[in-house]
This record gives structure tokens, C-alpha cells and sequence, in this order.
């Protein structure tokens, strides 16, 4: 039977001998029926918490003027304030107000790649509006980067492979972390009315590295996630707790043994006032490539842990998922890097349109392709002379074995 709840580790006991076995063992059921945990006892300072969260409340709080002043369509980077319903996931408009953090780094030289632009200094709020909310959300961040390497480690030996087996993709101390704090409106602030209505806070998704851990800053419930069967179960906040979500480079990088998993975030109900969550990116190497994930990897995952997830599948009747997977070669991206730039042009056109024009005349040439691939096959379908034809499974629930 697919999964009705998600569970919750404990990471300390990571740290003792004894009951360490145990924890991988519960870690490895998680990674491969569910693709979700919560995580307890990270290391993080309850002060460090209370302050990351009232801190980027506050951040919300501050004049408009001051938030503009560090729009992300200012700069390459994709760093930066964005305003409410600017960004877009599943070709639906988010209805979120935001900014975009990372681990700092130096303008790229010239004549680096690209996707290079992603790495750069942030656009901080003024210390006259916010005077801690700098050094707060670097330490945080810097924390949060040292916990992701130590339980990607954890996620290598839960599946019987070397506890460094990831190591090859992380950029040393040059690796690029990235955060959002996040402000989701409730149904009346975004014109939905009263009543049951909840909107797009975030459409469903995957997330594309390996591993992300999302703070859930207030009480309200929104965040669900995608059971093998289709189902949508509640993730509600839990105090104490992070929230692990397992990307789509994880499960391609152990051979689909993790389990990447579908999420989304539906708006609070009217009248339940903003949801706030703060959930932070573990990067990876830019300059990987789809050949090296596909060629390198991580090294042979057990044959009997691949028949297990095989067993899991079946046991489920195969695996029902709104989003379909698409990390994988083949496409006009061959870096980790080229691919991430994509999708943030994808997802944010405003910054594209300025800083990306050509990128994001391509991606929207793909998609008009695309919309029409699928007019022709929904066309196809409905015409009774083309009953003998297969319809392609990308016009249907994606089943992906």
C-alpha cells in the first residue's frame, strides 16, 4: 500500500553507534517508498530558528520601495525580491511574494559559462530596514550547507554505498547553497473570495538536485505530497522539524532507488491570514554533466535494494505522478549548470526577458511544440477512426517505472 503519512527521523541518533543501524534502516525505507521525511535534532540552535523565522517574517513587513530595490530582475543572477505571482510552476502562476538567498559568491570572470551568472553576491535588504537579517541568514545558510553534506553522506550508506559516494558532484567550499523565504497569501489577499477556495501557492513539482529542506515557519497546513498511487497527503508543520524532500538528481544518480516525489503547496483558506516557509536548496557542481551522471554516477547501487524499489513499484500497481521526470540527458542542456539557468528562466520570464532573451525565446518555442504535440494527440484520442492508436502516455497521468 503507497504511503498516508510521512515520517520522522530523528538525526541524532545518526551520531551514536548503537542506534545508528536503526536510523539508516528507517532512513532507506523513506527514501524509497516515500521520497519525503521530517527530520528532528538537526544541530541548528532553537535561537538560530526563532530568529531565521522572525527574521524573515519581517522581511515581508518592510516598505515596497525597499523590497524593489533589490528586485531579482536587477541582476543575472536570480538572487533578489520577486513580487507576488511573479514566478510559475506546472505553466501556472504561483501565488507567492518571495527572495532568493545563496551562499555568496564573486561575480563569474569573463568569459565564464553562462550558467555561471548564478553565482553572486546577493541582494540583501538594506541593515537600515533589516539591520540583522544579513548575519542571520548567513549563518543559517552556512549551517544549513554543512547539515545537507553530512546527511547526503547519511543517504550513501542507507543504500549501501560509500559515505563520500556523493562528494564528486559538490564544488568544495566554492559550492552554491541556495534559500528562499517564502510569504504565501491566503485565499481573499490573492481575489479568490471566502469560502473553502485555496489557490496555487506552488504548482506540483519535483525539486532537481538532490536534497531540500523546507522550515515550515507558521502553523498553517498547504504543503502536500504525492503518493504512488496519485493521492495527495498533507505534510503539516511539525516543531522542530525540517521537511526532506528528495530531488530528481538523486533518484537518477542511484538508479531510481530514491524516490524523487511530486509536491505542491495550496494557499491558506481565507481568513487564515499569510503562510510562511523558508526551505533551503542543497546545489551541486555546475559543471557536471548528464553524460558523467549517466556514465560515472555514484557507483553500482545493490542489486537487491534496485529489486526492492521494483517490489515496492509493483506492489503499488506502478507509480501514478502528476509530474513526469526529466532529469535525464538528450536535452538542449549538457551541464548541471546550463539545465538549472533553463529552468529558472522557465520559471521566472521577467528576468529572462532582460538578462536571457535568447534562452527564453527557445523555451517558449519548445513549449508551443509541445502544446501542440499534445492538441494533436487529444485530437487523435477523441476521433473514433483512431481507436487502434496508442495514446502517448505524456497526454495521460505519467506511470514511470
Amino acid at each position: 500500500m503507497s504511503f498516508t503519512s510521512v515520517p520522522i527521523l530523528d538525526l541524532s541518533l545518526a551520531k551514536d553507534p548503537e542506534t545508528k543501524p536503526q536510523f539508516l534502516a528507517d532512513l532507506r525505507h523513506a527514501l524509497m517508498e516515500v521520497g519525503f521525511l521530517y527530520l528532528k535534532n538537526v544541530g541548528i540552535p532553537d535561537e538560530l530558528w526563532q530568529e531565521v523565522i522572525a527574521q524573515g517574517k519581517a522581511f515581508f513587513d518592510i516598505p515596497q520601495e525597499e523590497k524593489l530595490k533589490i528586485e531579482m530582475k536587477n541582476a543575472p543572477s536570480f538572487l533578489g525580491y520577486s513580487q507576488l505571482s511573479a514566478e510559475i510552476t506546472a505553466g501556472q502562476i504561483d501565488h507567492r511574494e518571495q527572495i532568493d538567498l545563496s551562499t555568496e559568491h564573486p561575480l563569474p570572470a569573463p568569459g565564464a559559462p553562462l550558467y555561471e551568472n548564478l553565482l553572486a553576491p546577493n541582494q540583501w535588504p538594506s541593515e537600515a530596514a533589516l539591520p540583522r537579517f544579513r548575519a542571520v541568514y548567513t549563518e543559517y545558510m552556512a549551517r544549513m550547507g554543512a547539515i545537507s553534506l553530512a546527511f547526503t553522506s547519511l543517504i550513501a550508506e542507507a543504500i549501501c554505498l560509500p559515505a563520500d559516494a556523493f562528494a564528486r558532484y559538490f564544488d568544495g567550499e566554492r559550492q552554491q547553497h541556495k534559500l528562499k523565504v517564502v510569504k504565501y497569501p491566503d485565499a481573499a489577499e490573492i481575489g479568490l473570495g471566502d469560502g473553502e477556495a485555496r489557490g496555487q501557492g506552488v504548482g506540483p513539482h519535483k525539486d532537481s538536485m538532490l536534497t531540500s529542506y523546507l522550515l515550515q515557519a507558521s502553523g498553517h497546513r498547504g504543503l502536500q505530497v504525492q503518493n504512488m498511487q496519485g493521492a495527495w497527503v498533507d505534510c503539516p508543520p511539525v516543531a522542530g522539524t525540517l521537511v526532506v524532500a528528495i530531488g530528481q538528481g538523486l533518484e537518477a544518480l542511484t538508479q531510481g532507488v530514491c524516490a524523487s516525489t511530486t509536491h505542491r503547496v495550496l494557499s491558506p483558506r481565507a481568513g487564515e491570514g499569510a503562510r510562511f516557509s523558508i526551505p533551503f536548496f542543497q546545489g551541486v557542481r555546475g559543471s557536471a554533466t548528464f553524460e558523467e551522471l549517466e556514465t560515472v554516477g555514484v557507483g553500482q547501487v545493490p542489486e537487491e535494494l534496485r529489486l526492492q524499489r521494483q517490489r515496492v513499484l509493483q506492489a503499488n500497481g506502478g507509480r501514478l505522478d502528476d509530474v513526469e521526470f526529466t532529469f535525464r540527458g538528450g536535452g538542449v542542456a549538457k551541464t548541471l549548470g546550463e539545465a538549472t539557468l533553463r529552468n529558472r528562466v522557465k520559471s521566472h520570464p521577467d528576468v529572462g526577458e532582460r538578462w536571457y532573451p535568447d534562452i527564453l525565446k527557445d523555451i517558449r518555442e519548445q513549449q508551443a511544440r509541445e502544446a501542440q504535440q499534445k492538441k494533436s494527440q487529444d485530437a487523435s484520442a477523441a476521433d473514433p477512426k483512431d481507436e487502434a492508436v496508442d495514446v502517448s502516455t505524456q497526454a495521460q497521468a505519467v506511470k514511470a517505472q
